[in-house]
């Protein structure tokens, strides 16, 4: 791949950067030790650093040689509460947490890009480089946000990508209009009546009335919602009980909703509310819905999508950069961002097959020069128009 000659150089730099990263993975608002290194960085190299946006993230600042336009680059920071199980030598020292979202290679592309850019600066204009907290779930990006992240910082445009491992290296895709679902996160609480277990009689048993009420969600979307909408509907968890003999009195269920349409999720959540009050009538217990809209619809802006489309094909190759017409039902927080500022996210192909979020998730570093290119040259041309 023609990645740029001088982020290539410097290369086993990148793959040092993300195992480090990857070694010592922090949760959402919690990236303090990350968050210091990225600031570290960006200072050696030149960059104007702001910190402590959104609580932990990096906000650098890098003028070109002379006027030009504001263009921002964000990548996030945040691991996952995953028991690691890939055995590297650089796995996870942090017992239950993980990079198994390729967060760790993210950050590392675009602090490839500010070092190429901050010892190059061929360029116009000004570069933004944020690094986002708490990506997965915990509003990072609405925290940068209300921490008046492009007050502080104007873009005139900006962009993110994430690591996709599909098996098809340099393979970069983008999707014009909305590209990934809104999503909502959900707890319901079964408050009801435990019992020896010897005698359930004397019980008004929440498993029974949550295993029902799994079932029951089961058919929302297969029976209340139209089969051309796109919509997923998914019980992640169930907690109850802590001891063979005893029936408790509390069970929760969470789960989650993804979404491209407001009103059908909304519809949804109608039905969910439905149901959890008419389990709380018939079964004669107190059940509660606590629901969170987490993510908003990511919509990439159609111009700079074929912008993004482009500029990528000079690090990949035409036959490798390409417009999609998949939507992707997982959630981004960079959607946040894109409400307020107009741009692009992308996703890059890299070997391996595990999913996202699974326990033995493995990336391929050779993505780390192919992603931190892609950043740089959005700088390079973008700055400029």
């Amino acid at each position: 791949m023609p990645v740029i000659p001088e982020i290539n150089a410097f290369s086993d730099d990148l793959v040092a950067i993300r195992r480090d990263f990857h070694e010592h993975p922090e949760l959402g608002m919690e990236e303090v030790r990350t968050s210091g290194i990225v600031a570290e960085l960006l200072k050696k190299w030149g960059v104007e650093v702001h910190t402590g946006i959104g609580k932990t993230g990096v906000v650098g600042v890098l003028n070109g040689n002379g006027p030009g336009r504001t263009i921002g680059l964000r990548a996030d920071m945040d691991a996952l509460p995953i028991e690691e199980k890939t055995n590297l030598p650089f796995a996870s020292k942090t017992p239950g947490v993980m990079h198994a979202c390729g967060h760790d290679a993210h950050t590392t592309m675009l602090l490839g890009a500010a070092r190429y850019l901050a010892e190059s600066k061929k360029f116009n204009g000004k570069a933004v480089f944020i690094f986002q907290p708490a990506e997965e779930g915990l509003g990072g990006a609405k925290a940068m946000l209300a921490d008046a992240l492009f007050d502080r910082f104007p873009c005139d445009e900006i962009y993110g990508m994430h690591n996709n491992p599909n098996g098809k290296p340099g393979k970069v895709g983008v999707k014009p209009g909305q590209a990934m679902a809104g999503a909502d996160f959900f707890d319901i609480r079964i408050k009801a009546s435990g019992s020896h277990a010897a005698r359930p009689q004397e019980s008004i048993d929440p498993i029974v009335i949550g295993t029902n009420l799994v079932q029951q969600l089961q058919s929302v979307v297969s029976r209340n919602v139209s089969p051309t909408e796109p919509i997923v509907l998914s019980i992640t968890q169930i907690h109850a009980g802590a001891a063979y003999n005893v029936i408790p009195s509390d069970c929760t269920i969470s789960g989650t909703m993804r979404f491209f349409d407001s009103d059908v999720a909304n519809h949804v959540r109608k039905r969910i509310r439905d149901l959890c009050e008419g389990a709380a009538t018939g079964y004669g217990v107190e059940v509660e819905f606590d629901n969170r809209e987490i993510f908003s619809v990511l919509v990439n802006d159609e111009n700079l999508s074929n912008v993004m489309v482009d500029i990528a094909a000079d690090v990949v190759g035409e036959d490798q950069s390409t417009i999609t017409d998949e939507l992707t039902t997982g959630s981004e927080d960079f959607a946040d961002m894109l409400h307020v500022i107009p741009g692009a996210y992308c996703t890059v192909g890299h070997e391996g097959t595990l999913p996202l979020h699974n326990d033995g998730f493995f990336l391929d570093e050779s993505i780390l020069p192919v992603g931190a290119s892609i950043y740089a040259k959005l700088i390079e041309q973008r700055t400029a128009v």
